[in-house]
């Protein structure tokens, strides 16, 4: 039963769910959201307010300019990609606070959050959110 315990704690230590991170945004906290896909990825959709930041590209240079004192949350698309859990383990390897945003994109959006970018436009989607 401790197993079982521990690994739901951690669960929730190190993943936040979409609507846990709307509410943390509109409620100010200081998180940035760090979309880890490619900048094709980011330009099409992305969460607002969110940066670019491949999971590739992060590395003791790149994030020199992070501070080390917020909470980063890292997403991709979703289920069927695992560059938000590389820029997750990227970020903590070099320090930093991390969780992770389960279902990434795709949860967001069937949660009913708005997103930004070209996609966003075309489809006439509107920002519902303060993030």
């Amino acid at each position: 039963m401790n197993d079982q315990i521990k690994y739901y704690e951690n669960k929730l230590k190190y993943e936040m769910d979409p609507s846990d991170l709307f509410d943390a945004l509109n409620n100010s906290e200081k998180i940035v959201v760090i979309d880890a896909r490619k900048p094709q990825g980011f330009e099409s959709e992305h969460i607002p307010g969110a940066i670019n930041f491949p999971h590739r590209t992060m590395n003791e240079e790149s994030t020199k300019q992070l501070d080390k004192n917020i909470l980063y949350v890292t997403y991709c698309d979703g289920v069927g990609c695992n560059a938000s859990t590389r820029a997750a383990l990227n970020l903590t390897q070099l320090g930093f606070k991390v969780k992770e945003l389960t279902g990434g994109i795709k949860w967001w959006k069937f949660d009913g959050y708005a997103i930004e970018g070209i996609k966003a436009k075309k489809d006439g989607i509107q920002v519902k959110c303060a993030c």
